[in-house]
């Protein structure tokens, strides 16, 4: 199991344990201010437990969001990843020869490295593809750099060079977005802390009711966990349904085989 799979299990069992002992212990407070007193009302009480929910909502909604964003900019990347390299496949064939054959050689290689590494998800196996991907870029590189050198005023060499620095530039925003770009722990903190207010606040006004507990509070918490849950689950991609599809990568793979492919020449 990976770090940020451990991260989203120990998310959903812990927000289950907080709800359920927040509940908990604001019914044993109920229950406590029922029996030492009458003259609590329980209207105003619900009006108050009401208005922390509501903030929890709000919150709640708004972390969904943050995390939602993180979803959506990891899938758009992709799209512009694949358009940038593609930009950069097309340019590279006014390489002069040996140059074209070797960098045709490495963007394909390179376009492998990037689908293969979102199925992994073990840090080792994803620094390792992130250096060897550097390692390309840096070969790239300096191939553009001694093909713009023979002519320092060919368009030509400069808008290859353009194209590598836009494959990066997504390359750099994909890896900061996919493993760098969080919620904010003052996001997760508030979201803590109103989870436990209110959910206390709502036992509460079950105790002071003077009602028994009801049987649909693991409910609540199963429901509550399973959100929280997918908010991380946004927020920290670790495979399975969330996975950001790279079919954008794999049919630019595709689509380059079947150009550089052979063509077959029929002989009647």
């Amino acid at each position: 199991m990976s770090f940020d799979a451990f991260i989203i299990v120990a998310l959903f069992f812990g927000t289950i344990f907080v709800v359920m002992i927040s509940i908990e212990g604001g019914y044993l407070l109920g229950c406590f201010a029922h029996r030492r007193s009458t003259t609590e009302k329980e209207s105003p009480v619900s009006s108050i437990a009401a208005a922390v929910l509501a903030l929890l909502s709000f919150i709640l909604a708004f972390t969904f969001s943050v995390a939602s964003n993180h979803f959506d900019a990891r899938k758009e990347l992709v799209q512009e990843e694949a358009n940038k390299i593609r930009t950069v496949w097309q340019r590279s064939d006014f390489l002069p020869d040996p140059e074209r054959a070797e960098t045709k050689a490495l963007i394909r290689g390179y376009l492998v490295e990037r689908t293969s590494a979102v199925r992994s998800t073990d840090p080792e196996t994803l620094k390792s593809v992130f250096a060897q991907a550097e390692q390309t870029q840096s070969r790239l590189w300096e191939i553009a750099v001694a093909n713009a050198r023979k002519d320092l005023n060919s368009d030509i060499g400069g808008l290859f060079v353009e194209a590598l620095n836009d494959m990066f530039a997504v390359h750099a925003s994909r890896v900061t977005v996919g493993f760098q770009k969080r919620i904010p722990g003052g996001i997760w903190l508030a979201l803590i802390t109103l989870t436990i207010l209110g959910m206390m606040a709502m036992g509460y006004v079950v105790g002071i009711a003077g009602s028994k507990r009801t049987l649909t509070m693991p409910l609540l918490a199963l429901s509550f966990a399973s959100v929280v849950a997918a908010i991380g689950v946004l927020d920290r991609p670790i495979g399975g349904l969330t996975n950001v599809s790279q079919q954008p990568l794999i049919d630019l793979l595709s689509s380059i085989a079947m150009t550089s492919a052979p063509k077959q020449i029929g002989i009647e």
